[in-house]
């Protein structure tokens, strides 16, 4: 695993990735390394301009890159099961699923079409839903694979069982830290109910260190802003580029995870750096919080509650 960099990645030729928000930043520069080295590439974001325009950013580099776009607000239950739908439909194993999306919250809070606080609504339960209803798929591949995006902030996360939705006790950092946290026991309590159904899949958290992407610039579109966003807005924008690394580095962990011979099932990957802020894929610390593995257990009941999703292909 040592100074693993893109050079390590191998010839994908006939392997199908599937990449949520991958218009920009660490989705973006995961779906550029894996196209270059022969995957076919779904690019799966909101943004249908960004999206549209990364396909463009991608086939400068590789002419023949096999890469697509497909519109998806993860926001929306109905919207992400009717795109699983879709791509049942097509019948055509999936090799890795890359759930990479999320937002940067604001002091505001908001929800979900659903009712559901906007970014546990994006991060998790989206996430949730769409891995559960594309798992036919993956478990059709060869060796399918579950790479879900993590932080470092996973361990500032807390589940409140009563207040999950935020509706008594929200604060703009909190809605983050608790998805981040939600993201690590997921993909930890997949693997495990995997190994138990004694299902091939391998279900990998990662995380991208501190890296340099548009995440601040992004929040501006959620609402309006108060003092303590601009602060924020001002930290993301001109701290973290001398703290973080560039998107390209940051998105090493997911790619790594994705596709090294090395990745374990259950493990967690992020920079082997300082902190963890820099540096080559490398085993990254779980904090106490995620490895709460009742904690784990609860969340993924409830989330079958709030989606009506239930994974019935490990339970075949």
């Amino acid at each position: 695993m040592a100074g693993w960099s893109e050079h390590d990645i191998p010839d994908l030729a006939g392997r199908r990735i599937l990449i949520t928000g991958a218009a920009s930043g660490i989705g973006f520069e995961a779906a550029r390394a894996l196209a270059r080295q022969g995957a076919e590439v779904l690019l799966v974001d909101r943004n249908e301009g960004a999206g549209h325009a990364a396909l463009e950013r991608i086939r400068a580099l590789r002419s023949d890159a096999r890469v697509r776009f497909l519109p998806l607000d993860l926001s929306r239950q109905q919207s992400v099961k009717d795109f699983a739908a879709r791509l049942l439909a097509e019948r055509r194993p999936l090799d890795v699923l890359i759930n990479n999306a999320g937002i940067q919250p604001i002091s505001e809070r908001r929800t979900s079409p659903d009712g559901f606080e906007l970014t546990f609504a994006i991060g998790h339960l989206g996430h949730f839903t769409l891995t559960g209803l594309l798992l036919p798929l993956l478990l059709a591949a060869p060796s399918p694979r579950v790479v879900t995006v993590s932080s470092m902030v996973h361990g500032r996360g807390y589940l409140q069982w009563d207040d999950l939705q935020m509706e008594r006790t929200y604060s703009s950092q909190r809605p983050y830290n608790q998805t981040k946290l939600a993201n690590l026991l997921f993909a930890r309590e997949l693997q495990k109910r995997a190994d138990a159904s004694g299902k091939r899949l391998m279900s990998i958290a990662v995380h991208p260190g501190v890296a340099r992407t548009a995440i601040g610039a992004n929040r501006k579109n959620l609402g309006r802003y108060r003092l303590g966003d601009h602060m924020i807005s001002l930290t993301l924008s001109f701290v973290m580029p001398f703290l973080g690394q560039p998107a390209s580095a940051g998105a090493l962990p997911t790619v790594y995870g994705a596709v090294s011979p090395e990745a374990r099932g259950g493990g967690f990957y992020g920079p082997d750096g300082f902190g963890e802020m820099k540096g080559a894929p490398g085993i990254a610390t779980i904090k106490p919080a995620g490895q709460d593995m009742e904690a784990a257990e609860r969340l993924w009941k409830i989330s079958e509650q709030l989606t009506g999703v239930t994974f019935e292909a490990l339970q075949d």
